[in-house]
């Protein structure tokens, strides 16, 4: 289905919900989760964007992240970064060294011919530089929609939500949203957050899903907003 369909389905379905639920307690919930998840450690991606909020290094290690787990992307982006700090850095490398140098993430081959592909894009096409709109990183290969807002929110600090499993789960789990995928939950999510919400919200909920809010047999024992969440899929907690 394309966005603008699935946007338009995601928008009926969440315009329904608020029809018949009370308004949704934003800053509560959020700062609750907030204070929860004081001193936890941030999303490798926010961490490497917090050492140096550089475009390259958020999208180099968002493509790094897919489908690996968070202690392994940090080394492996960090040792590839650290050979290969810019695109034309990058684009001189050989996919094997850039396989090698982010083994073991997930699909190390694929990221890598990924990855070197893109390089020679910017530099070609973009003068070296990280493009900053949606349409311009989506041309690119291995970004989606959530590398795409990902690059734009942590090394631009431009509005976006950015939508990854743990906030298409959560924010259906809560009953925010109710819709079948994250391009959706995107849109719905649009029509309801508040902007101020906009870019830190996946952060928090990937650090909120990750250690409380899993995806099978959540942690509700320990959760500081259980009230407000409607456990919507829940089958069995903890």
């Amino acid at each position: 289905m394309p966005r603008s369909s699935a946007g338009t389905a995601a928008a009926a379905v969440t315009s329904a919900g608020a029809e018949r639920a009370p308004p949704i307690p934003w800053d509560r919930i959020l700062s609750r989760l907030g204070q929860a998840l004081a001193g936890e450690t941030l999303p490798s991606v926010s961490q490497a964007a917090a050492r140096r909020s550089d475009p390259f290094r958020v999208l180099v290690s968002t493509v790094v992240s897919l489908r690996t787990k968070d202690e392994v992307t940090s080394v492996a982006s960090e040792r590839l970064l650290t050979r290969a700090p810019t695109p034309d850095a990058m684009a001189g490398l050989a996919e094997g060294e850039i396989a090698g140098l982010i083994f073991p993430a997930g699909f190390y081959n694929t990221k890598a011919r990924q990855l070197k592909t893109m390089a020679g894009i910017l530099v070609r096409q973009h003068g070296s530089r990280v493009p900053s709109s949606m349409e311009a990183l989506l041309e690119l290969p291995g970004v989606g929609r959530k590398t795409a807002n990902l690059v734009r929110n942590l090394g631009y600090g431009l509005e976006g939500i950015c939508v990854d499993t743990h906030v298409h789960r959560i924010s259906n789990r809560f009953g925010w949203v109710s819709t079948g995928s994250p391009a959706e939950t995107e849109t719905a999510l649009e029509l309801i957050l508040p902007r101020r919400y906009w870019i830190p919200i996946n952060p928090l909920l990937v650090a909120f899903g990750q250690r409380i809010c899993t995806p099978v047999s959540p942690r509700c024992s320990l959760c500081p907003v259980s009230e407000h969440c409607r456990r919507v899929g829940v089958q069995r907690s903890r």
